[in-house]
């Protein structure tokens, strides 16, 4: 099975038409058509990825195996629903929490970042106090226009909250990322900028209370695992069916318009950090991040899943 539709009249993505809920896709509640993925929201039938991801989806029924990076609890009905329609559907995630888990020193020369890590945003941290600091970061690709960035930095600077914020060079579509230099003389004492970090140790770090991401599928594993609840300002891709299940089915989040306003990003980093709903999104952050240990745990479903598919699948076709 393959949902997509295809806007035949532009005004439907701004009139409220994205916001009709979708009923008919297995597994998936509470779901509107602006929180499926971006590659199928389209006005051109023969746009290449809608074509490609249409393609795929039809031969996935002939895969061996279907390997899903999540775990059971977290996507349940969506894994019960795939397994349901395809040979074999084995979660083995979250993967980096089982890749973690293996002894072996020569693995720490490998890393999958596009970026050049900096480690001193750990020892910045270690001199903050527990859940203090609001880590943001927007991937490794997605791109913003110069105004959103500097709303996104006033934003940081009036919310009064101590922020680390990875910026990377060409984060802004077209331009330099230059900060307006009254906003880095304000917040020079309460916040650190740099241009990429070790993503999983600082979501790990006890002084992180917050995480504002583009709700990458990779940062919101990390985030789960981390116990961090996040407000999301999704991109592209399947980003925005993250964000709605970080902020809607798991409780973890809130989410920002596209169209941010500084005055938006200053509330909801005040809620986050230290309001009601941000302590309620972190208790259920930190329940959460329990799942994700236990589903990686020796013997656990991730265990298994690995073994059965290793056996059933690669084994038997060496037989």
């Amino acid at each position: 099975m393959f949902l997509f539709f295809i806007v035949t009249d532009l005004s439907f993505l701004t009139n409220g038409y994205l916001d009709t809920q979708v009923d008919c896709i297995p597994g998936m509640k509470d779901i509107r058509l602006r929180d499926l993925p971006s590659f199928v929201r389209t006005t051109d039938p023969n746009d290449i990825m809608l074509n490609f991801l249409k393609r795929e989806a039809g031969r996935s029924n002939k895969a061996a195996a279907v390997i899903v990076n999540s775990f059971d609890p977290l996507e349940k009905d969506v894994l019960n629903a795939l397994s349901a329609m395809l040979p074999r559907v084995y979660s083995i995630g979250p993967l980096h929490l089982l890749l973690n888990q293996i002894q072996d020193d020569n693995l720490k020369s490998i890393g999958s970042n596009l970026w050049r890590e900096e480690p001193e945003c750990l020892e910045w941290l270690n001199s903050k106090e527990p859940n203090s600091v609001v880590y943001v970061n927007f991937g490794s690709i997605t791109v913003m226009t110069i105004q959103q960035l500097v709303e996104f930095a006033w934003g940081l600077a009036n919310s009064e909250r101590t922020f680390l914020w990875i910026i990377r060079p060409d984060i802004v579509r077209g331009d330099s990322a230059m900060l307006p230099p009254e906003f880095v003389n304000r917040t020079k004492d309460r916040g650190m900028l740099a241009s990429w970090c070790p993503q999983e140790q600082v979501l790990n770090h006890p002084a992180i209370g917050g995480f504002l991401t583009h709700s990458g599928w990779n940062s919101t594993l990390e985030t789960i695992s981390g116990g961090v609840p996040v407000i999301c300002w999704p991109f592209f891709a399947e980003q925005q069916t993250n964000c709605r299940y970080s902020c809607v089915h798991w409780g973890i989040g809130d989410e920002i318009d596209n169209n941010v306003k500084r005055e938006d990003v200053e509330r909801l980093v005040r809620d986050l950090m230290v309001g009601d709903k941000g302590k309620e999104m972190r208790r259920k952050a930190m329940a959460w991040k329990m799942k994700a240990e236990e589903a990686t745990a020796p013997g656990s479903s991730a265990h298994v899943n690995f073994d059965n598919m290793v056996n059933q699948v690669l084994l038997s076709k060496r037989s």
